[in-house]
């Protein structure tokens, strides 16, 4: 009793030199915010996707393309994955979020950003009972020892024990490093990435279905390029999905 009196002592003393702040805003926290990380006010303004969605690459449809199932994009592009979701929008918020998460050293940000992943899931019915393994997106060895950690096997963590699916981090590899696909256009991500994953062994994924996992969905080259190469190796279905897009 006295142990957890004198904890509490010290923690409210921290909060007073070093009051915790809001991931996303900055300002300080209240007893209302979300795993002690994100106010409640920044986590009501991540803009969520919503139906009806893309067949393809899961955006949300905009209403001059409700007569079809695909988006401008998709009917252009040939994808090597099956499906992709994404509960949220890649901007405000969680842009700044995810870019805290990936390159802020929050690692610990994402069972929080997480949830978004399985509420979705459970709120659109997304078919991971079907799904045999699921698998995060690769990072080349260097930028693995730039990063310190992987932000998709996080996230990919946080989803297998959700729903007590197998994960298989070292199943996927990229042993050819590319460029950061952040400063580069739509052509040249895709040229970027291509034929830059591999699978250590076919066998392992031979007439599975797949669930890939990354943080954000932006031209859909790096997932589509990670789904080829599970494709070739055998794998049956390859369900995408990420944070944001």
């Amino acid at each position: 009793m006295i142990r957890d009196m004198f904890r509490r002592i010290i923690g409210n003393l921290l909060d007073i030199v070093y009051p915790k702040t809001c991931l996303a805003c900055h300002e300080r926290l209240t007893d209302s915010c979300i795993d002690g990380l994100v106010c409640s006010a920044c986590w009501q303004k991540i803009k969520r996707n919503t139906p009806p969605f893309c067949s393809l690459c899961g955006r949300s449809l905009k209403k001059q393309n409700l007569h079809r199932s695909l988006c401008p994009e998709c009917q252009k592009m040939r994808w090597h994955f099956d499906r992709a979701f994404s509960p949220c929008i890649y901007e405000g918020v969680l842009k700044e979020l995810i870019h805290a998460f990936k390159y802020k050293n929050k690692d610990h940000l994402g069972f929080t950003l997480s949830r978004l992943m399985t509420d979705f899931i459970k709120e659109f019915r997304v078919p991971v009972e079907f799904v045999d393994f699921i698998i995060p997106i690769p990072l080349h060895r260097a930028r693995l020892r730039e990063r310190e950690f992987n932000q998709a096997e996080v996230l990919s963590g946080h989803l297998a024990r959700e729903f007590q699916k197998p994960l298989a981090c070292d199943w996927l590899m990229r042993p050819r490093a590319t460029k950061t696909q952040t400063d580069l256009e739509r052509d040249l991500r895709l040229i970027n990435v291509r034929d830059s994953f591999s699978v250590r062994d076919p066998q392992m994924v031979r007439g599975k279905n797949i669930l890939l996992i990354d943080d954000v969905f932006t031209t859909g080259a790096t997932s589509s390029e990670a789904a080829k190469a599970l494709k070739q190796a055998g794998a049956q279905v390859v369900l995408c999905m990420t944070l944001a897009n």
